[in-house]
């Protein structure tokens, strides 16, 4: 029975999971956490992820795998030297210090729209490029020393195979590489410095399946990003739409053409098996309730609960979720804004404002998804993270969106690393191994309530959020 071990090295842990190569079934998995970080300065040693990765590999049992893949969180920046050595703790994607350099870069190149159709997304903070901008102006002498860009997974990779190497659905997240192209963009490189030997500095990309090492029976696999991989693992269809309640928050699905949005709102990205991933971030999504319940001193059992006493509409009470700044809309130096208390307001109305909040920026995403064209079914939605554990957000997807809600079970990142290890393996492709697996299909469904008006809750926060834009 071959095995396949997949790893999701996230922004708050690494989970790995082990499953059967030729039925999907999960055999082990483990888990381990990453230090906190918190914006506007989101760092972390990369060291630590290794660390995470070995102590998770032994939480997940002693069963020999065959092949393996990492998933990593996107967008975040290592800098290595000439002796392969790490320069500086990376900047992770939710790191906002570069918000000034997102502003410059897309003033550099003439403006939002031509950037989406250079390499299908416009900079935002949480971009790797913003950061090496970043890196250029603030340390220049590490800026100097830099002989490698890698992301996460790509750093990841490298210590398990010894090659610099990365897939095409992280690279499109990076700024300069072109999904519609398939190529890195050095020109955008250029624009941060013009004399460094950009080719030279990154990995190179690799096909969605094709080996990276093949060393004493096992294989290592290209990895890819997280929400690729979140992809993988639910057996995503053009159309079909998943929602991720994170650290951060993302709508997205798949799609068979490069996407563009001139707004920014949408990302076109590439996925990791040929075709295309448009997504929508929000910055803020699980930490908001984690920070309320602190607040209203409760644990995060009883903020859900707290949650569903709340009436729709939360009596009023609105919040605008953007404790950390906010990616989606690109408002990098905001903060939570909390409308409509009154005397009366009770603590199950603060929640149910919070779960809504966040819900209705997740909503916001799906219709800019729609308003660039990306053909979306209205059949359900699928969600998931950590956060898809909350009745109270599974509840309030329901009512606000109108749409059933099936929420799958289990790791998603990592079961799609495992669907990704798996195919590389067998040299199946990626769909075929993810559709046989079945593992995005599990799960329970919640019907909308039609006696809630999720229109006029959807349209009070918009009215909120207008108001705390132009404040």
């Amino acid at each position: 029975m071959p095995l396949a071990m997949g790893v999701d090295s996230s922004t708050q842990s690494t989970k790995v999971e082990i499953r059967d190569v030729d039925t999907g079934e999960l055999i082990g998995s483990g888990r381990a956490p990453h230090p906190p970080t918190s914006p506007p300065r989101s760092e972390q040693e990369p060291q630590a992820w290794r660390e995470a990765l070995l102590d998770a590999r032994t939480d997940a049992g002693s069963h020999g795998v065959q092949s393996m893949a990492i998933a990593a969180q996107q967008h975040g920046l290592v800098v290595l030297d000439e002796a392969r050595e790490v320069i500086r703790p990376a900047k992770l994607w939710n790191d906002t210090e570069s918000s000034a350099d997102a502003d410059w870069l897309v003033e550099q190149l003439g403006g939002r729209d031509a950037w989406a159709r250079a390499c299908g997304s416009v900079p935002a903070a949480s971009f790797t490029i913003t950061k090496l901008s970043w890196l250029h102006r603030k340390e220049p002498d590490h800026f100097g020393r830099i002989r490698h860009v890698l992301l996460p997974h790509d750093w990841l990779t490298f210590h398990l195979s010894g090659r610099f190497v990365t897939d095409r659905g992280d690279a499109s997240g990076t700024g300069y590489w072109s999904p519609a192209e398939g190529k890195w963009r050095l020109d955008l490189l250029g624009i941060v410095d013009g004399e460094k030997d950009w080719e030279r500095c990154l990995p190179e990309v690799v096909g969605p399946t094709e080996p990276v090492r093949r060393s004493g029976g096992t294989v290592v696999a290209p990895g890819t990003g997280d929400n690729m991989a979140a992809a993988l693992g639910l057996a995503l269809e053009p159309g079909r739409v998943a929602v991720s309640l994170g650290t951060s928050g993302t709508v997205f699905t798949v799609a068979r053409d490069p996407v563009t949005d001139p707004n920014g709102n949408v990302c076109g990205f590439a996925d990791a098996t040929g075709r295309f991933l448009p997504l929508v971030c929000t910055l803020n999504a699980m930490k908001v309730p984690i920070a309320m319940a602190r607040m209203l001193r409760v644990d995060l059992n009883q903020f859900d609960q707290l949650a569903l006493e709340g009436p729709p509409g939360a009596g009023g009470v609105v919040l605008i979720p953007y404790f950390d700044g906010e990616r989606t809309p690109n408002r990098p130096d905001a903060s939570g804004t909390l409308r409509g208390l009154r005397s009366d307001t009770t603590a199950a109305m603060v929640a149910r404002a919070t779960v809504e909040g966040v819900v209705c920026g997740l909503l916001d995403g799906l219709d800019a998804l729609r308003a660039v064209g990306v053909p979306v079914d209205d059949e359900e939605i699928l969600l998931i993270g950590g956060g898809a554990r909350a009745h109270a957000f599974q509840r309030v997807f329901a009512d606000l969106s109108g749409l059933p809600v099936r929420v799958p079970r289990g790791e998603h990142v990592a079961a799609g690393a495992c669907v990704q290890a798996a195919a590389t393996l067998t040299e199946q492709s990626p769909e075929e191994v993810a559709a046989a697996w079945s593992v995005g299909r599990q799960g329970h469904v919640i019907e909308p309530d039609p006696a809630v008006d999720g229109a006029e809750v959807r349209a009070a926060y918009a009215r909120s959020r207008d108001i705390a834009g132009r404040t």
